[in-house]
């Protein structure tokens, strides 16, 4: 056992190590950020204008009804109390119940969450696996200032892509495939076909600006020292691209990789409304509409709170991926 005079020396060897003042560093930041999300969730249902359990009732409700609706929902109690309450509440699971479906906030997110996830994580994946062999392809054929004018139909291509909003392109994509040729479903969650032009309408854009990043990193990577000793060695071409450039390429895309993950998630409330996809995003935007605040701060804050998870593991992969960093920043 650790003698109590000792401690101090330990603790120092400890906070002498890069990666325990990484750790710490990072989870301080996560701490605050959640703090500061759960907060501003909370301060957004006394941030809006009027009476929301009125709002959520309608102008013809009886006042006994809505004032009974306050009572249980807790907004009669001074600011303080109903932030405390909150809080116990959020670490406890208990996010509150709807206004409209009388049903637990949490369970209605446990409902739709999964089918939000799915379509996030599958177009980021396909997102990835077009963008990185189509940026490491073209990376590869324009180094050195060669094929310009590849070089300028990819860029060209890949801009216009990225620049499509997610929902225009869900709303062409179920005009021509699910309209008039029928080959997917129009709407609803039933089956593999029916993730296909949801996936699409969200993978376009972000692999579009993945590839044309990862072009110009492929293109810098390729034109450095330890590249151009590895030709001078005679390596074969495959083990030139595939174990010495693509990595490091890769390295310095992957704060763009987390970045987009993020957006597919926030992207998400939009293309499921337009394919009536039963998660999040459709729900957020119902509650909004019938002025469900308390589904509102719910959905709000699983959102944000995946937001920061993600920037928490691309941070902790990109120090894995480059030490350096870690020793750099303590």
């Amino acid at each position: 056992m650790t003698s109590i005079s000792a401690a101090p020396a330990l603790f120092g060897r400890w906070s002498d190590n890069a990666w325990v003042r990484f750790a710490v560093r990072r989870t301080g930041r996560l701490v605050v950020s959640v703090w500061v999300l759960i907060t501003a969730s909370f301060l957004m249902i006394h941030l809006i204008p009027g009476d929301p359990v009125r709002a959520a009732l309608g102008p013809t409700a009886p006042a006994d009804l809505v004032q009974a609706r306050r009572a249980s929902l807790g907004l009669d109690d001074p600011l303080l109390t109903q932030y405390l309450h909150y809080l116990r509440g959020v670490f406890t699971g208990d996010l509150g119940t709807s206004m409209t479906s009388q049903l637990p906030v949490s369970e209605l997110i446990s409902q739709r969450l999964p089918a939000t996830l799915a379509l996030a994580v599958l177009a980021f994946l396909a997102a990835v696996a077009i963008a990185v062999p189509a940026g490491a392809v073209m990376g590869a054929l324009t180094r050195g200032g060669r094929a310009r004018r590849s070089e300028l139909a990819f860029t060209s291509t890949s801009m216009v892509l990225g620049t499509i909003p997610e929902f225009l392109l869900g709303v062409a994509l179920v005009y021509v495939f699910a309209v008039n040729l029928a080959w997917f479903p129009v709407a609803g969650r039933s089956g593999a076909s029916s993730y296909v032009l949801p996936v699409i309408s969200l993978a376009v854009a972000p692999a579009a600006a993945l590839a044309r990043i990862l072009r110009v990193d492929m293109v810098s990577v390729l034109q450095a020292d330890y590249v151009r000793t590895a030709r001078a060695k005679r390596l074969p071409a495959t083990a030139i691209y595939l174990k010495h450039a693509l990595p490091n390429a890769l390295t310095a895309s992957l704060t763009l990789c987390g970045l987009l993950l993020s957006s597919m998630v926030a992207e998400t409330v939009l293309v499921e409304n337009v394919f009536a996809w039963p998660g999040l995003g459709s729900t957020i935007v119902s509650s909004i509409l019938n002025k469900d605040y308390p589904t509102v701060q719910g959905i709000v804050l699983v959102y944000g709170v995946g937001v920061l998870v993600v920037n928490l593991l691309v941070d902790v992969a990109l120090a894995l991926l480059d030490p350096r960093s870690v020793i750099r920043e303590g």
